[in-house]
């Protein structure tokens, strides 16, 4: 990424840039917390809890899979899995193609969990979406977009 300081039609203020800086930061404080506070709720380390959150709606994951996911080694993947399967959440079957590789699954109590973590997700987002007047949320949700789209383009500058 070049980090000089470019001039163009767009010119950023220096109070944009800080102000920007500063509000991306205290979201990522906001989602930080959040995610203590649903480790604790939930009784789960915070990679366990981002490990289950990922299972979504796959019937079965790797443990490599997971780990790309996750930007973590394999010898931390294990570990995680390991934590969820000794809380009966997460279950290995051999793959029934290639007796080296673990399909990993949620259990029932694992499919209840992630559900009831999902619905907490879920409320938490509403409560932030109904703090947006009506009239904004379409903006709003496109805005985001837009800054999801800047934020992965410049996090592709980096590689």
């Amino acid at each position: 990424m070049n980090y000089n300081v470019k001039k163009n039609d767009h010119e950023l203020s220096d109070l944009q840039l800080r102000q920007f800086q500063s509000l991306i930061l205290r979201m990522f404080q906001c989602c930080q917390e959040r995610m203590q506070y649903q480790s604790e709720r939930f009784g789960l380390p915070d990679a366990e809890l981002r490990c289950l959150m990922l299972f979504g709606e796959e019937k079965y994951c790797t443990s490599k899979g997971l780990s790309a996911k996750m930007n973590v080694v394999k010898s931390r993947i294990t570990r995680i899995i390991e934590g969820l399967e000794n809380k009966s959440l997460v279950q290995r079957t051999q793959d029934p193609e290639d007796s080296r590789v673990s399909l990993l699954s949620l259990t029932q109590n694992g499919k209840n969990k992630l559900n009831e973590i999902n619905d907490f997700n879920d409320d938490v987002h509403r409560e932030v979406l109904r703090n947006i007047p009506d009239d904004q949320r379409t903006l709003f949700l496109s805005t985001l977009e837009t800054l999801k789209i800047s934020m992965e383009a410049a996090r592709d500058l980096m590689v």
